[in-house]
């Protein structure tokens, strides 16, 4: 069965799912990267009718050159009878073909816009539909009636692999509803896509004061310092070496130019192949280069930012990804590059080189559930599925290698470290090192799997867990001259606003970051303001002064304005009530441990083994 034909079901069913939820005119459907997104959703152009008999027109929406040129020749070969259009750089369509595959860039420079009637278009298709609520996007759904929509607006279908954002800002200002999800495990397993091999090297590379940019991600000049050194570029090319070699095509993962050239010049070095595509290079080179590749010309390409999105290139067998990434939605976006089915390989190398796991990376056992620092040697998505099951089976069994932590209740939801009072509590920052690592932000540990964000008396952000794979971001402001229907259960907070849930903490800090810098004063909530280090003020040592003995009172010398003020968040937000909670269950715990050391020394009393008989201990 040809993958066309595997396809074609899939689209149908795709239309059914938008048939059902008909009510929804903005509709999303997420697919992995590689399972031919673009086949499936030019699919959807016939399947999807207008109660309007003049409005019959597509068009199609995406960001990128290869994008553009791909949607259309898909349309040319599927729809023969229809015309297809392309608005993109000098091409210019003429705003009445069947079809119109259109450069959003391109489409909403000067007038370009303007010649498309919206009242004749049934359809609008956008690919790679993260990038939705991007200013240049709206302004065209705008143009089609689907920011504000109406009985006359046309269908709107998003299609992603990542049908999510990095930076946390809502698909859902652009989009209703999603009507379709396979993560690229599902289509592994169900042979939609090719197998998969993962290796992890660690580099030791120390990424903990790498910078940061806007999206939350490692900024690039900052991270490049980092990686782009001869010790760690040696250390790529050899594990390459050692175990991929053999492959035929592999596709490497940069940081940025200097990156991609110094790590080129290194495979050289080892005699092998490497070649290379930058963004600066002209269009006909680009060209020329990607289809020596596509013909097995030469083993290795490298490049940075350019194959992330878009790319067809179904023979690549291996990815080596030679930089570190914050982002899910990347790494799952570079990994799929190689995940395309092709007649000459039977699977896909993953190789990926970790770095330091203070910062919040992510790497590939993170998408199985896995510990980051997971050591994977060649593990198969089966063998990777079975690690995240047993480790799922494991997670009622103490760890003894944890100095102090103590598993309790439901040991998969919580686990504590054991503290001597409530100041120890208070003065513990274990859990902002881990959060500060992800964020710029002073965000608070105030309670296993919640943290709060204070910008000011009036307003804060919580970030807490709600369920297995799922945290939630909400809104507390203070409401001026609220009743008090209850005098001891009374806050000054009207109801909190649920601002996202998401699938990690990683996701739910991005979300909570974007909303905090564009409604809080930055010099409030950032980590790194200087006021932090100012010594506290009279005021906020009266205030932890109350909890603290005679001795242990704090002086101004010895504590600065951030800490205290951090001290004091977790005090409002229930260090007491946490603190009670933590010794009542390491009191059940020592109770437990009494009576499982009991049992054990009964259990080693009747036990016969072959040998001298152990002295009675008096």
């Amino acid at each position: 069965m040809s993958q066309l034909s595997r396809l074609l079901p899939k689209g149908q069913n795709i239309g059914r799912q938008a048939a059902v939820h008909r009510g929804h005119k903005r509709l999303g459907v997420s697919l992995a990267t590689g399972s031919g997104k673009t086949v499936i959703f030019t699919h959807l152009i016939d399947r999807v009718q207008s109660k309007d008999q003049d409005a019959g027109q597509t068009l199609i929406l995406a960001h990128r050159r290869e994008l553009v040129e791909q949607a259309a020749r898909h349309c040319q070969n599927t729809y023969p009878s229809k015309s297809v259009d392309i608005e993109m750089g000098n091409l210019h369509a003429t705003g009445f073909a069947d079809i119109t595959v259109a450069s959003v860039l391109s489409i909403i420079s000067g007038d370009r816009l303007q010649k498309f009637d919206a009242r004749r278009f049934k359809l609008i298709l956008v690919d790679e539909a993260h990038h939705i609520v991007a200013t240049s996007y709206m302004k065209v759904l705008e143009h089609f009636r689907l920011k504000t929509l109406t009985d006359s607006s046309p269908a709107l279908v998003g299609v992603s692999a990542t049908l999510s954002r990095f930076d946390g800002l809502a698909l859902g200002t652009a989009l209703d509803h999603v009507v379709y999800h396979k993560d690229y495990v599902d289509m592994i397993e169900e042979k939609w896509l090719t197998d998969a091999r993962f290796t992890t090297v660690n580099t030791k590379a120390d990424l903990r004061k790498v910078k940061s940019g806007l999206s939350g991600d490692f900024l690039s000049s900052s991270l490049s310092s980092v990686i782009n050194t001869p010790r760690i570029n040696d250390l790529t090319v050899r594990a390459w070496l050692s175990r991929a070699s053999e492959r035929k095509s592999t596709l490497v993962f940069c940081v940025d130019v200097a990156h991609v050239k110094a790590l080129e010049a290194m495979f050289r070095e080892y005699g092998m192949d490497a070649r290379s595509i930058v963004g600066t290079d002209l269009i006909r080179d680009r060209d020329a280069t990607l289809d020596a590749f596509k013909r097995q010309e030469f083993p290795i390409l490298l490049n940075c930012a350019i194959f992330t999105e878009g790319t067809d290139i179904p023979n690549i067998d291996c990815i080596l990804l030679a930089r570190p990434t914050k982002s899910r939605n990347l790494l799952v976006q570079m990994i799929g590059r190689g995940m395309r089915l092709h007649s000459d390989k039977e699977n896909c190398h993953i190789i990926d080189l970790v770095s330091s796991l203070e910062t919040g990376i992510v790497s590939t056992p993170t998408l199985f559930g896995l510990d980051p620092a997971e050591i994977l040697k060649e593990a198969t998505t089966d063998e990777l599925t079975g690690m995240r099951k047993q480790k799922l089976a494991d997670k009622g069994v103490c760890d003894a290698d944890i100095k102090i932590d103590t598993v309790v209740d439901n040991p998969a939801n919580l686990v504590i470290t054991d503290y001597d009072s409530v100041q120890d509590l208070i003065e513990d920052t274990s859990g902002e090192r881990h959060i500060r690592a992800i964020s710029r932000l002073a965000w608070v540990q105030v309670d296993q799997d919640r943290y709060i964000l204070s910008a000011d008396p009036t307003s804060y952000l919580t970030i807490e867990k709600v369920a297995d794979d799922k945290f939630q971001v909400r809104h507390n402001a203070k409401v001026n001259n609220l009743p008090k229907v209850d005098e001891k259960k009374w806050v000054p907070y009207a109801r909190a606003r649920v601002l996202a849930t998401q699938p990690t903490l990683s996701d739910a800090v991005h979300s909570a970051d974007t909303f905090a810098k564009s409604t809080f004063v930055w010099r409030m909530i950032a980590v790194d303001q200087p006021w932090r280090k100012d010594p506290a003020t009279e005021g906020q040592l009266d205030f932890l002064n109350k909890y603290r003995e005679g001795n242990e009172k704090l002086a101004a010398e010895s504590i600065n304005k951030g800490k205290a003020g951090d001290m004091i968040t977790k005090i409002k937000f229930g260090a007491k009530g946490r603190f009670d909670r933590i010794k009542a269950v390491v009191r059940k715990q020592e109770k437990e441990g009494e009576d499982r050391s009991k049992r054990q020394s009964i259990k080693e009393r009747e036990t016969v083994r072959v040998g001298p008989i152990p002295l009675l201990k008096v």
